[in-house]
């Protein structure tokens, strides 16, 4: 059965819908990249009226109508009358089109307006705050985002913890019953293999990748990587901006972003890679299901899978560098002249303890994200108040990782997400690190010679891999489902455990 045929009258509403929120989403990312200091309050208000459109075109009666035809209000599944017409698109078309507008329909309209204006405005003020290190400035902003976040998990509902009902719109059935557990087990391990690694009497000396890069030709060698990894720049672009993102606005026009600084050569070409993971997926999704749920990513799990596996897997490891080291070398010849491959793959993947989440290393990236996660949790539950975050992330941060920022900036105004009110985004982070290694898994036992062609420099094989396994699909499957199908194994924390200690045995002589 023909799914753009049979349900032309709910695709035809959907590309309405998602058309609004493309127009939004230009206008987000030009607030990052262009928009004048002063454009901030317009620019809140234009965002927050289309953001507030689309949502009353999703919850309308139209649509409410035209998905009666084939849904059962009651159950929310497929009528059984008809249930049995459908192809598996045209299942899933349906399945993910009545979880968008069930739990849109529980939000006022009035309140995605307040919400997507606070949003607006709480990001321009998170970067002046952040530029200046004054959280001080950022906490009204912070405040009325919690209270519109809790109002939010009241409108949604939720069994156990409110915190459920925002994870949920990020990773879809994830709860914080599901995530203690397995953060439980992680920190464990990871804990255990950062105290064997600090106490190894192998010392890497990572000094060489922190001297004086000029900036324009680490954005010129970061172009190419993106380039070799099958990013189109026909259908995409790289920008600077204060926190490295992507935005996807059609497969056609998918732009990543990143800042470089010149004394740390890894933040750059780090980003991109990262930001370029993410940028393949969106590029990759089918242009026929653009405005549909089966032409929108699955989940930010997956999401950061991408990009995850595309920066560690691929990134961090010595086939990769066997190949664009030689390169790096040729464009940095005053200062990687005397350093050889060996010494420059230890030194990007020396294991210390940082203040930077976007930059830390494999093996300590997951307590940055366990440290937000008790910290969000805590918040939306009430039990701690914004006004105290720099002394309880400082405290935690001690508690984790044994250092303490001296300044906000580097501290509890780090990250962009809350001042995007995207509570419940970060635990994403570490879901996305264990898919990652499953999928690289899979895809180096059915990609011949995977490595070699890495090391030729051959990284379109990986991409199309991907692209045939993962993005085509868009939200054709549960994360569950999508998982088993390509690795025939559900998600586990052990495979991503067993990378890090092989690869940190090896590196570190443990």
């Amino acid at each position: 059965m023909n799914t753009l045929v049979t349900l032309k009258p709910l695709t035809e509403r959907l590309l309405e819908i998602q058309h609004l929120k493309s127009a939004a989403d230009v206008l987000s990312w030009d607030q990052e990249i262009y928009m004048p200091p002063l454009g901030g309050e317009a620019r809140a208000d234009q965002l927050a009226t289309l953001q507030t459109l689309a949502h009353a075109k999703l919850v309308s009666s139209e649509m409410q109508d035209v998905l009666g035809r084939w849904i059962n209000p009651e159950t929310g599944g497929l009528m059984t009358t008809s249930g049995d017409l459908w192809d598996e698109a045209s299942r899933a078309l349906l399945r993910e089109t009545w979880r968008d507008f069930s739990r849109a329909s529980k939000l006022p309209s009035d309140f995605v307006t307040r919400l997507s204006r606070e949003c607006a405005l709480a990001q321009q003020i998170w970067i002046e705050a952040r530029k200046k290190s004054t959280f001080s400035e950022f906490l009204p902003h912070l405040q009325k985002l919690l209270a519109l976040k809790r109002e939010e998990t009241g409108y949604l509902g939720f069994t156990d913890s409110p915190y459920d009902a925002l994870l949920d719109y990020y990773e879809p059935g994830a709860s914080v019953a599901m995530l203690r557990p397995l953060f439980a087990t992680l920190k464990a391990r990871l804990v255990s293999l950062l105290e064997r690694v600090m106490a190894s009497s192998v010392k890497i000396d990572d000094a060489v990748v922190y001297q004086s890069y000029d900036t324009s030709r680490q954005l010129e060698f970061s172009r190419l990587i993106l380039t070799a990894m099958g990013y189109d720049f026909q259908r995409g672009r790289l920008d600077l901006s204060a926190h490295p993102f992507t935005t996807s606005f059609h497969p056609t026009d998918v732009r990543v972003t990143t800042r470089v600084y010149e004394h740390e050569f890894p933040v750059c070409l780090f980003s991109c890679i990262h930001e370029g993971g993410h940028g393949l997926y969106d590029q990759g999704l089918d242009p026929e299901r653009y405005g549909t749920p089966l032409g929108e990513p699955l989940s930010l799990g997956i999401h950061e899978s991408q990009s995850r596996l595309w920066e560690n897997c691929v990134g961090r490891s010595r086939a990769f560098w066997r190949c664009f080291y030689p390169m790096l070398r040729q464009v940095f010849s005053d200062r990687l002249s005397e350093i050889n491959m060996d010494q420059f793959y230890a030194a990007i993947n020396r294991i210390k303890p940082s203040l930077i989440r976007v930059e830390a290393d494999e093996l300590t990236y997951n307590l940055h994200i366990m440290l937000r996660f008790e910290i969000e949790q805590d918040l939306i539950e009430e039990r701690v108040h914004a006004k105290d975050l720099p002394a309880i992330w400082n405290e935690k941060m001690k508690g984790y990782l044994g250092i303490v920022p001296e300044r906000d900036a580097d501290g509890v105004l780090q990250d962009v997400h809350w001042s995007m009110g995207a509570f419940g985004y970060f635990p994403t982070y570490t879901i996305g690190n264990l898919y990652s290694i499953q999928f690289y898994d899979q895809a180096s036992m059915e990609i011949p010679g995977l490595e070699g062609e890495i090391e030729a420099g051959r990284l379109s094989v990986l991409t199309r891999w991907l692209n045939q396994k993962i993005h085509r699909w868009g939200r054709m499957f549960t994360t569950d489902h999508l998982v088993q199908r390509v690795t025939g194994k559900p998600l586990s924390p052990e495979p991503f455990l067993s990378y890090l200690e092989e690869k940190y045995g090896e590196l570190y002589q443990l």
